[in-house]
C-alpha cells in the first residue's frame, strides 16, 4: 500500500471576462426584446413579463462579480445569449481537450514531471463535449501520456471524486502517477436567459497531478484521506447531458440546460456537506483546530461561510477559507481546485487543509491534505 501526494496543479483561465454590469446590460436588453415580442400575451395574462436583473442582485445572491468565458460576444448578444462554440472537425482537438491540456501542462511543469511518465489521465467534468471517444483519451494523446485514460462525471464533485479514484489506484500499486483534469465549459450548458441563474457560471480548466509519496523532495501535499458520498436529488439537473452546440437552441426545452431549485439546494446540501466533512475529519483524526485552510466548492459565498463556520466551530478568519468565485464565478468541479492552486503556497510543512466539492447528485467529495 503506497501513500499518495499532490505534486502539481494547473489552471487555464480564458482571456475574456464578462463583468456583472456587462451581463446585466445584455440580459436586460434581451428581457426588453422578449417583453416587446410577447406584449399581447403579457397583457392578456397568458405570459409573465421578464424582470430586469441588476449587479446588486447578483452580488447579493452569490458573491459573484465577474466570470471568465471562452466566447464573450455570443453570451452578450441579446438576440442570442449563448456562446459561439462550433463543432470542430474530427481531426482537430476538441474545446475541452484543448483547455485541459493547457492546465495539465502547467501541473506537470510545477512538479517537474514529463507527460510520458503519467500512467492515468482522468477527465472529470460536469458536462462532456461528446459521448465518445473519451475526452480523457484525447487529452492523453495530445499530452503524450502513457497508460490509460477515461472520463467521469459527478457534476460539481467531479474533481474530488477523480482525486479519490486516482489516489486509490496509486495506493493499490496499479499506477504511479495520475492527472485529474477538469475542463469546465459551463457557459455552454447555462441558460443565460434565465434571471434566476444567468450569472452563475464561468469557464476554466484545472489539473491536479498525483504521485506515490516516495522520496519526494520538492514541496507537495500528502493526501491523508479521501471520502465521497452521493444522494439522489432532482434539485440540480441538466437533461441535455453534453455541451450545447450552436444549432441546438431548443427554445421549448428549458430543462435541457442547467436547472436548479436554489432554495431546496441551500436547505438540503448544507447539512449534508457539513456532516460529511465532520465525519471525514473525525475518522482521520483531524480536529477543527488542526485545519489551516479550507478550499471549498465555489458556488455561493453564503454557503461557504455557513460550511466554514460549521466545520471550524467559528467564523473563518481571513485567509482560512479563500473564495475565488467573485472573480471566476461558479466553475463547477474546478472551483475548489482553483482555490487550492492559488492559495496553498504559503502553508508550512505539517500544515493541514481540506479540499471539498459538492453539488448535483447530490454529491460531496473531500480530500484532507498535509503540506510535505
Amino acid at each position: 500500500m503506497h501513500n499518495v501526494a499532490i505534486t502539481g496543479t494547473g489552471v487555464f483561465t480564458p482571456s475574456e471576462i464578462i463583468t456583472n454590469d456587462e451581463l446585466v446590460t445584455a440580459f436586460n436588453a434581451y428581457a426588453d426584446l422578449w417583453n416587446a415580442e410577447n406584449a399581447q400575451a403579457i397583457a392578456s395574462g397568458q405570459a409573465e413579463a421578464k424582470e430586469h436583473s441588476s449587479s446588486d442582485f447578483i452580488v447579493a445572491a452569490s458573491g459573484i462579480e465577474q466570470r471568465y468565458v471562452l466566447d464573450k460576444d455570443g453570451v452578450l448578444d441579446p438576440s442570442r445569449m449563448f456562446p459561439h462554440l462550433a463543432a470542430r472537425p474530427d481531426d482537430e482537438p476538441g474545446h475541452m481537450a484543448e483547455i485541459g491540456v493547457d492546465a495539465a501542462q502547467k501541473a506537470l511543469a510545477m512538479a517537474g514531471i514529463a507527460a510520458s511518465d503519467v500512467d492515468l489521465v482522468i477527465c472529470a467534468a460536469s458536462n462532456m463535449e461528446r459521448a465518445y471517444p473519451a475526452i480523457g483519451v484525447e487529452i492523453q494523446q495530445l499530452l503524450g501520456a502513457g497508460g490509460f485514460a477515461f472520463d467521469m462525471n459527478v457534476a460539481c464533485s467531479s474533481a474530488t471524486f477523480g482525486i479519490q479514484t486516482a489516489a486509490d489506484m496509486i495506493r493499490s500499486s496499479s499506477i504511479r502517477r495520475a492527472l485529474v483534469i477538469n475542463p469546465e465549459i459551463c457557459s455552454a450548458h447555462l441558460e443565460w436567459r434565465d434571471r434566476d441563474c444567468h450569472f452563475i457560471f464561468g469557464d476554466v480548466a484545472t489539473a491536479t497531478l498525483l504521485e506515490r509519496d516516495e522520496g519526494l523532495t520538492a514541496p507537495h501535499f500528502k493526501i491523508l484521506g479521501t471520502r465521497c458520498a452521493t444522494q439522489f436529488s432532482n434539485n440540480i439537473r441538466n437533461n441535455n447531458g453534453y455541451l450545447r452546440r450552436t444549432q441546438d437552441r431548443m427554445e421549448d426545452r428549458r430543462d435541457m440546460q442547467f436547472m436548479q431549485n436554489g432554495r431546496k439546494v441551500f436547505k438540503e446540501v448544507l447539512p449534508l456537506v457539513s456532516k460529511h466533512i465532520a465525519g471525514h475529519m473525525a475518522d482521520t483524526g483531524i480536529a477543527p483546530a488542526d485545519l489551516r485552510r479550507l478550499w471549498l466548492h465555489q458556488a455561493n459565498k453564503t454557503m461557504n461561510d455557513y460550511i466554514g463556520k460549521k466545520v471550524l466551530g467559528r467564523m473563518p478568519e481571513p485567509g482560512e477559507q479563500p473564495n475565488i468565485l467573485q472573480d471566476y464565478a461558479n466553475t463547477s468541479s474546478a472551483g475548489s481546485i482553483i482555490a487550492f492552486s492559488k492559495y496553498s503556497d504559503d502553508l508550512a510543512k505539517g500544515d493541514k487543509g481540506l479540499i471539498c466539492s459538492f453539488g448535483a447528485g447530490y454529491s460531496v467529495g473531500s480530500v484532507i491534505v498535509e503540506r510535505g
